[in-house]
């Protein structure tokens, strides 16, 4: 019997990261909604305390990353490791596991986010058992991916793979030491809450060590993996430099580790560790840079394939996107800069240009290269609503980042604003007033954004119904060099 690799759990996930997608944004299309309509949900009755902005904002974070970014991430990365080291996946159970944990996770965070079963700390809100259950799946995925490695047929181990091996080893370690707290005990003997076991300033560093390397591996690291196998892939072209991917593994994983202060300037974190994230931050150009420029010039001599392949266009926009975030982000982590920008609508600006226009774009361009290989056929049911998609979800996206720019610099400079003797020239209330035309702007871009990935839906729709689960790709007999 020819051995085969195993893409069941591969279409698991592509299948999943599309719905989850479609889910995660409408929640962040309501909460848009709320900020303009703040008595939204009060028709809801009894269900309106439970979808309030303070309730579902926490399900927005986690379904956007950990549902739709996690799902593709788990799609891509084991279909990857199985292509590149010619090897079927360490354990067919193991990684039926890893899908249906991950599933029945993001299900518990759906429903105890909304009632107020949280820790409260961001981007970790879940509660103790869940992070458990966290724990077991990751690690079960660690050892599906590495045992994969372990056991290749190649004798090199592509640059895609050390992106990916480097993201689940740090966001187990991240996962582990920031949700490390004490359960306790509530009325009628319930085991659900828990507290921290760190205290003050030093739980603050600990969950933005956490936070920002969140980010930095689940959203970055992580999505370079993707992005160093699909564009060459869909480019027909070899990546630009291979030296050049390996120093920016090295140099983008070890200076990533150390920035998460930016997040603290002008808290009580000590003077000396909120300059060190800053430094940290701007050194952190250059390896970003480097990636951005790596994947941008893999086109080299192929740029004429862009006018024709929307697929290209999700992948090389998304590079453009992180290239930009990449930028903006150091910069917003220099202090005076961060006076300005700090709690204002340019960080939701900046979120959501890496956000939507790197993590959305690359993976729904990675997803369109993957779904035809994995219901034998030889491309997507419409390459024309692939097009659409790309220019009606790229205008949304501009129409939320600039309007959120204008209205982040807006509210900063009123809230700084000063008369004469001293006095405020703006009540606060005034600030939350001049939003309202942005805020519309941002709802319509959000709309635009969700609406394309309604279409991606419909196209991956026909193109299953079309096609036949691939069960019997064969893994090569040969070793490449």
């Amino acid at each position: 019997m020819e051995a085969t690799y195993n893409y069941k759990v591969v279409r698991q996930f592509a299948i999943m990261t599309v719905v989850w997608g479609i889910v995660g944004m409408l929640v962040g299309v309501i909460l848009s909604a709320q900020l303009m309509w703040p008595t939204l949900t009060e028709a809801l009755g009894p269900l309106a305390p439970y979808l309030s902005y303070g309730r579902i904002r926490p399900l927005h974070t986690n379904a956007v990353i950990f549902a739709f970014g996690g799902c593709a991430l788990f799609a891509t990365s084991l279909y990857i490791v199985q292509r590149t080291c010619q090897a079927r996946l360490l354990s067919d159970g193991l990684a039926s596991f890893v899908f249906w944990g991950w599933q029945l996770i993001i299900l518990l965070a759906a429903v105890s986010l909304p009632l107020g079963v949280t820790s409260g700390k961001e981007y970790a809100e879940l509660e103790w058992p869940i992070d458990i259950l966290i724990a077991v799946v990751w690690v079960a995925y660690a050892v599906l991916f590495l045992g994969t490695i372990i056991k290749r047929k190649t004798q090199h181990i592509y640059v895609a793979n050390w992106f990916f091996g480097a993201f689940i080893v740090t966001i187990a370690l991240l996962h582990i030491v920031n949700s490390i707290e004490l359960p306790w005990m509530l009325a009628g003997g319930v085991w659900w809450k828990s507290y921290s076991v760190y205290a003050g300033v030093h739980d603050a560093m600990v969950q933005w060590w956490y936070g920002h390397n969140a980010v930095g591996f689940f959203l970055t690291t992580a999505f370079l993996g993707m992005m160093y196998y699909f564009i060459p892939k869909q480019a027909g072209r070899p990546i630009f430099s291979y030296r050049l991917s390996i120093v920016h593994f090295w140099a983008l994983n070890f200076i990533y580790m150390w920035a998460g202060p930016h997040h603290l300037l002008y808290t009580a974190l000590p003077d000396w560790a909120q300059s060190l994230g800053m430094v940290f931050s701007l050194m952190l150009i250059a390896p970003s840079w480097g990636g951005m420029m790596n994947g941008i010039m893999t086109l080299s001599g192929a740029w004429h394939k862009l006018r024709t392949d929307p697929i290209l266009k999700f992948l090389i926009t998304a590079l453009s996107f992180y290239g930009m975030s990449t930028f903006e982000g150091p910069m917003m982590s220099v202090k005076t800069v961060n006076a300005l920008s700090h709690y204002t609508e340019w960080n939701i600006a900046h979120v959501h240009s890496g956000a939507l226009g790197w993590v959305a774009m690359i993976s729904i361009g990675s997803l369109y290269h993957l779904i035809p290989r994995l219901f034998g056929r030889e491309e997507m049911y419409s390459t024309r609503l692939i097009n659409v998609h790309f220019w009606w979800s790229t205008i949304g996206v501009v129409l939320y980042i600039a309007a959120m720019w204008i209205a982040g610099v807006a509210q900063g400079l009123m809230w700084r604003a000063t008369n004469a003797d001293g006095t405020l020239t703006y009540s606060f209330a005034q600030s939350v007033a001049a939003m309202y035309p942005f805020y519309a702007i941002r709802l319509i871009g959000g709309l635009m954004f969700f609406v394309g990935m309604l279409l991606m839906a419909y196209n991956v729709w026909k193109t299953v119904a079309m096609g036949k689960a691939v069960n019997d790709a064969r893994i090569p007999d040969a070793v490449q060099a």
